[in-house]
C-alpha cells in the first residue's frame, strides 16, 4: 500500500508504525458491523493501530449510512459462549 502519511511513532511501545489496510469490526446498537480496507498505522511489534482524523471521519459517517449498512454484504459468524472456567491448579 503507497500511504504518504507518516503515523510515527506507537505511543504504546515506541515502535516505527507501519501503514497497512485493515479489518475492523465495530458494535453498533447491538449488531456486529465489519468494515475492510481502512489505511492505518499499525505497530509491528505490539499490534496498536491508529487512523488519520479523516479516514476517522469517514468511518463514522459510514456507521451512520443506514441504506448502505442495509446494502452491505453479509457473513456468518460463529457465536459461542465460554462455560465454567476451571481454577489453575
Amino acid at each position: 500500500m503507497r500511504d504518504r502519511h507518516s503515523y510515527g511513532e506507537c505511543e504504546i511501545c515506541n515502535a516505527r508504525m507501519v501503514a497497512k489496510r485493515i479489518t475492523q469490526d465495530f458494535w453498533i446498537r447491538g449488531k456486529l458491523i465489519v468494515v475492510e480496507g481502512i489505511p492505518a498505522g499499525v505497530c509491528p511489534r505490539c499490534g496498536e493501530k491508529v487512523v488519520k482524523s479523516d479516514v476517522g471521519r469517514s468511518i463514522a459517517e459510514l456507521m451512520g449510512d443506514r441504506e448502505q449498512i442495509a446494502k452491505a454484504r453479509r457473513i456468518s459468524v460463529p457465536t459461542m459462549r465460554l462455560g465454567r472456567v476451571k481454577a489453575a491448579v
